[in-house]
């Protein structure tokens, strides 16, 4: 079995953009998080994958690639991956609605 490529996710709205009652959320992407974006480009800086997890790919993902990347390059400065599926590569997930699981336990942490 192969190496597997690493990377941290990080949800879209409400972690990397704000979450805008006035903004149509099928449509727009809300303005950057400032703290985040910095987090984000720290580990880019320091060589680490990022990509964007975001529901938003669960529908016409072509679009909101797209969408997203364009995003990413005009507030990040690079074009990121975005996608819906975790996979094994996940080493790290920020969300803001997730709550962690103390591993192997059930226990909420």
């Amino acid at each position: 079995m192969g190496k597997i490529d690493t990377y941290i996710a990080v949800d879209l709205d409400g972690t990397l953009a704000y979450t805008n009652q006035h903004v149509d959320m099928r449509f727009m992407i809300g303005l950057p998080i400032p703290k985040m974006v910095q987090r984000v480009q720290t580990w880019l800086a320091e060589g680490h994958t990022v990509k964007i997890f975001t529901a938003r790919m669960s529908e016409n993902p072509d679009l909101w690639q797209q969408r997203i990347g364009s995003w990413c390059e005009c507030y990040i400065v690079t074009w990121l991956e975005a996608t819906n599926v975790k996979d094994f590569g996940c080493i790290a997930l920020y969300d803001d609605i997730a709550i962690h699981v103390i591993e192997n336990t059930g226990e909420i942490g």
